[in-house]
């Protein structure tokens, strides 16, 4: 699943199309990068919220589900206890071919320590500080990583900067289910659908943090074949990826409004992907915004 961090600018555009509809609550099969639902929950929308991958879930759930829970010191020292001590052998092996050697010891043993947190609200605002943290590391190349501050130092600061959890009204709610078994039993008034990346071979790209989540990246093959056709997996045709959104349009029939994100990519057009949203129902507008300059890639919304 192709889930990058959506641009701020991007982000903008998809708030300002959504704040056109009428709506009280949203479901979302792929949420990826959660800002948009902490938005929609600050408007005092009940947002549902879903992936399929651990590690997104666990984001979603720090700041979509959280209404109140926050780390104290005392957990954030459980979290750090020993974090740079080397113990006989790596636990997760697989972080020493993202990170160095001290930088993997570090991630093995906070994330030996996640376990010994009260409650899951807790254990997913954790990752979430944990994956942060893990993009500041690999943000650094050789030239600059003398400009670097310890991986504790870096975790601190960014706890302290969390934002206040908001209670934003509703029930919120965040799962960790297929896209198309979630938009079978979701109840929203509406369907914000972020489709994943459309071009030969999209699918799930192995980010770091899902592996560092559950130990290792021998899970990878069970992971796709239990996800092979299904919406957001690996296609290797167009035509494949238009049966997958095809297919859980139509499981999302009962949800009354639908608001598509799509990156024209070139792969398959705005139209194209309208000609699939209105097989199910009438096309309001088509809404595009040029971020080439940016990202190469222009922005479009299809509500129906």
């Amino acid at each position: 699943m192709q889930h990058s961090t959506t641009p701020s600018g991007w982000l903008a555009f998809e708030l300002g199309i959504l704040h056109r509809l009428n709506f009280d609550s949203v479901a979302i099969p792929l949420t990826g990068d959660p800002a948009i639902g902490s938005y929609l929950k600050r408007r005092s929308i009940r947002v549902a919220a879903n992936d399929v991958l651990q590690s997104d879930w666990q984001r979603s759930m720090a700041v979509i589900a959280n209404s109140s829970e926050k780390l104290s010191d005392e957990d954030v020292a459980t979290l750090l206890e020993d974090a740079y001590v080397p113990g006989y052998q790596l636990a997760h092996p697989s972080l020493r071919s993202m990170f160095g050697e001290v930088d993997s010891w570090w991630f093995d043993n906070v994330r030996r320590n996640l376990e010994r947190l009260s409650s899951p609200l807790k254990h997913a605002l954790a990752v979430t500080l944990v994956t942060m943290v893990g993009d500041y590391a690999l943000s650094f190349t050789d030239e600059t990583r003398e400009l670097r501050q310890p991986l504790s130092t870096t975790f601190r600061r960014l706890w302290m900067e969390m934002p206040e959890p908001i209670a934003g009204g509703g029930n919120h709610s965040c799962q960790n289910k297929s896209p198309e078994a979630f938009v079978a039993e979701s109840t929203g008034e509406a369907m914000f659908l972020r489709l994943p990346k459309a071009e030969i071979g999209n699918g799930h790209s192995r980010p770091w943090r899902e592996e560092w989540l559950r130990g290792s990246s021998e899970f990878w093959g069970e992971f796709d074949a239990s996800t092979a056709g299904k919406f957001g997996s690996r296609v290797e045709t167009k035509s494949q990826y238009v049966r997958a959104l095809d297919d859980l349009l139509n499981r999302a029939g009962h949800l009354k409004q639908w608001a598509v994100s799509h990156i024209d990519s070139g792969f398959i057009t705005p139209q194209e992907i309208g000609d699939i949203v209105g097989k199910h129902r009438r096309v309001g507008a088509i809404y595009t915004k040029d971020f080439s300059e940016l990202t190469g890639r222009k922005a479009v919304i299809i509500t129906a």
